[in-house]
């Protein structure tokens, strides 16, 4: 059975959101693969009980980049990010450049609760022959380029 992964970043105004829904779905989250940035990896464990989830760096310290990198690994299936709209962040960049590794790589990313839960009931999460398809950027790592 392949096991999909999913990572799991909040920013600090919606930590408290994500670990509440993460913990009423605790259920199907105990067949998932967990990632997560710093401080919410630390809150959710705490919260579920759980010591398997991949705690990263906290985002501001790289934790959104190795997300990312997780991303064009094939390692993430799904990416939970409840991130604060009303609040501006000193590491935009890096949050800018997750979201965009995301849509690069064809990875559904859910920004707020009804869109998480909308993806997390999906048939698609608990369909083991089901994977992401992956882009074929080919036509870019092969082009001929003159020095």
């Amino acid at each position: 059975m392949a096991v999909k992964s999913v990572a799991l970043v909040a920013h600090d105004n919606k930590k408290k959101e994500l670990v509440d829904w993460v913990a009423r779905n605790q259920t199907r989250f105990a067949q998932l693969e967990l990632f997560a940035t710093g401080t919410t990896g630390r809150l959710l464990a705490e919260s579920l009980g759980r010591d398997d989830i991949h705690r990263l760096l906290s985002g501001p310290l790289g934790g959104d980049q190795q997300i990312g990198a997780k991303i064009a690994e094939g390692a993430i299936d799904l990416l939970v990010f409840f991130w604060d709209p009303l609040e501006p962040q000193p590491h935009d960049p890096d949050i800018k450049a997750l979201l965009r590794i995301a849509a690069l790589w064809n990875i559904p990313v859910a920004c707020n609760s009804a869109t998480a839960e909308f993806i997390l009931t999906s048939a698609y999460m608990t369909d083991d022959q089901y994977a992401v398809p992956r882009p074929d950027f080919s036509y870019y790592t092969d082009r001929n380029l003159q020095p």
